[in-house]
């Protein structure tokens, strides 16, 4: 009898150990829920417009997880040479377009862009291939596929390099047929 009893309480004693653990692991035990998050300090920084000061309530936000002010901050741009041509979904038309894309970070963003251009290209004719001809023939289904490009190459920087960034995405040339 004493065994078991010795035994039932050794097993209540690892148990309670490992559930205290692992609430110590998951930053629950001794106030780390309240610590604030580590800057990563490679992740591409805003770039102020000349004249401007830095906005403290943006400092903890992650690269791409809100529009910062085009007023506050200076956007640098990127323009893809080669066109994209795809087939449209569900018709025999095809989407001709060319496109160029802006960020408020620094120079980082657009170097992983360019790094990662052959997955964005992947990324982008994935999209298109899924677009219906009559949507895209409207301007609000035109600026629908901006913001859908803008997603998609931002989720595959992601994926690529831990940040997007990328904030618009602009037509330099569009055509469907």
């Amino acid at each position: 009898m004493k065994k078991l009893i010795l035994m039932a309480v050794g097993g209540l004693v690892l148990v309670g150990g490992g559930v205290a653990g692992g609430m110590f692991a998951a930053g629950m035990g001794l106030g780390g829920s309240h610590a604030k998050p580590a800057e990563d300090p490679d992740a591409p920084k805003l770039v102020l417009r000349d004249g401007q000061s830095a906005d403290p309530t943006i400092a903890h936000k992650a690269v791409g997880s809100f529009a910062p002010d085009p007023r506050r901050y200076k956007a640098s741009y990127y323009t893809m040479e080669q066109a994209f041509t795809s087939n449209l979904r569900d018709t025999d038309g095809i989407a001709q377009l060319s496109i160029g894309v802006s960020t408020f970070y620094d120079a980082k963003v657009l170097d992983n862009f360019k790094d990662n251009e052959m997955p964005i290209r992947s990324a982008v004719l994935a999209t298109l291939a899924n677009q219906d001809s009559m949507v895209l023939e409207t301007p609000a289904g035109k600026e629908q596929l901006q913001k859908t490009l803008r997603d998609a190459i931002n989720k595959v920087l992601i994926e690529k390099t831990g940040y997007g960034g990328i904030d618009d995405v602009y037509f330099t040339s569009f055509i469907i047929q």
